[in-house]
């Protein structure tokens, strides 16, 4: 019995983590790899194992980085269950076919300047119908309900808080040797959210962990906490108002859009929000909001308050918000000269409609473009809020950075280090957890909240490279 680790190991994207138990293998997501575009193409290409080999997947949630390269799994000869929430299932039925969809066009884009150079062309990593047939291999568990995945193995899910649907997963793995013996509990945190975000529920702990697979984005850091997003949002609307500018806000389509579009919300019902047109430009984004509509028991009392005292009765919408399907509509906000508000993905600026938004608008000093989550090393991104470029390249072609950069602060999906070591702290309370695998961070952060693990006697600790393994007794 052991956890191999292959993906969001000693970094954040891609996350794939594979249990073996009597004889059969258990996926716990299979994500995209986000970062250089040489290693990530090569490394999304290149699953570590066979397809036809896999038993069953088990989807924390739907972001790109954890459920994006089911497809290829799919493609290589995988045929068993895919075991998630209803909400991240409705999810991924949009965002996958969007992962496709966006993988069509940008290397469509790109080939046409590479055939011009006689260059080799690229192909996408998968097409839309292998969307369709990872879809039909989903079944859906709702939260605090034990089911079966495998003979000797039971799992259930629990509230992350890190997005729509997302889940802790516990699996419970029968003893090889005495069926009759207390099974083996493994933990996988998935995403850890934040208390009092809005929108969502806080997340759970899990007791009586054995071994826990545990994300640790912001090991190393507290948020600032003072830090308010929505005043921030309140400014920077203003700033692009008085200035005639836009304010560009790359951001995932799928919960951190939702989270902004809520605070300018609250804005636009204090009267606090200047008389300035909101677009958001992301079929996906549009598709997502409406499956957030649907999903009530995922919301906090916050959220339930606003929908039952609101005129409209929808905190997801306000009279000035626009909301942009078509590619013809997109193209309209690069000619446009009033200031407006721009939300567009993809969030770290890898591809989609963020990009042409960025071309046109980047060297205007007018433009804010404002980052409202996590940037993983090596993105367009990342290069941005670093700052430490004059140019960037972007679709192959050089812009001079004239526009302003400005991060969000306050709004982040991910615990800091204190959310996550209360998580632990809860979740390994027994006393008696045997490892802790820490996950989807830089090394750096790794290595402190390892640290601040064994000043409290949490468990031994493993910062696991790609190939790594796990043993657990049972």
């Amino acid at each position: 019995m052991k956890v191999q680790f292959w993906g969001a190991a000693q970094t954040v994207t891609g996350s794939m983590h594979l249990v073996h138990h009597q004889g059969k293998q258990i996926l716990l997501d299979c994500g995209l790899y986000q970062g250089k575009r040489k290693v990530a193409f090569q490394k999304n290409r290149e699953l570590p194992f066979a397809g036809d080999k896999i038993d069953a997947v088990i989807l924390s949630h739907a972001h790109i980085d954890h459920s994006g390269n089911l497809p290829s799994l799919i493609k290589s000869g995988f045929k068993g269950p895919i075991f998630s929430t209803s909400a991240t299932r409705d999810l991924a039925s949009v965002m996958l076919l969007d992962s496709a969809k966006i993988q069509k066009y940008d290397v469509r884009y790109v080939n046409k300047k590479r055939k011009l150079n006689g260059q080799t062309l690229f192909e996408p990593l998968y097409k839309q119908q292998h969307a369709v047939q990872t879809l039909r291999r989903f079944r859906t568990i709702e939260y605090d309900h034990l089911f079966d995945v495998l003979p000797g193995v039971q799992a259930r899910f629990h509230f992350a808080g890190h997005m729509l649907g997302a889940a802790v997963v516990e699996l419970n793995l029968a003893n090889e040797n005495d069926s009759s013996a207390k099974p083996t509990r493994l933990v996988f945190s998935g995403d850890i959210g934040r208390d009092g975000m809005p929108i969502l529920r806080d997340p759970q702990t899990v007791e009586g962990a054995d071994y826990v697979i545990m994300e640790a984005t912001y090991g190393n850091r507290h948020h600032e906490e003072r830090a308010d997003a929505r005043q921030s949002l309140k400014e920077l609307t203003h700033q692009a108002f008085n200035e005639g500018g836009k304010l560009i806000i790359p951001a995932f389509s799928v919960g951190r859009t939702q989270e902004i579009v809520y605070r300018l919300n609250q804005l636009a019902e204090a009267g606090e929000l200047p008389e300035i047109d909101v677009f958001i430009d992301s079929p996906l984004a549009v598709n997502a909001t409406d499956i957030f509509r649907e999903h009530v028991e995922c919301y906090d009392d916050e959220m339930i308050d606003a929908i039952l005292t609101e005129d409209d009765e929808d905190p997801l919408s306000f009279e000035r918000i626009n909301y942009v399907r078509s590619i013809d509509g997109s193209k309209a906000l690069n000619h446009r000269k009033k200031p407006c508000v721009i939300i567009s993905a993809s969030g770290m600026c890898e591809g989609g409609r963020i990009l042409h938004h960025l071309k046109n608008n980047i060297e205007n000093p007018t433009t804010t473009i404002l980052f409202a989550g996590y940037q993983a090393p090596h993105t367009l991104g990342r290069i941005l809020l670093d700052g430490n470029l004059e140019k960037v390249r972007i679709y192959g072609e050089e812009y001079t950075v004239r526009a302003k950069v400005s991060k969000l602060e306050g709004s982040s999906g991910h615990g800091d280090q204190g959310d996550l070591l209360e998580w632990a702290a809860e979740t390994c309370k027994r006393g008696n957890v045997k490892g802790i695998a820490l996950v989807h961070c830089e090394e750096d952060s790794a290595t402190a909240f390892a640290a601040e693990l064994k000043k409290r006697k949490l468990g031994p600790v493993l910062i696991p490279a790609p190939g790594d393994e796990m043993a657990m007794d049972g």
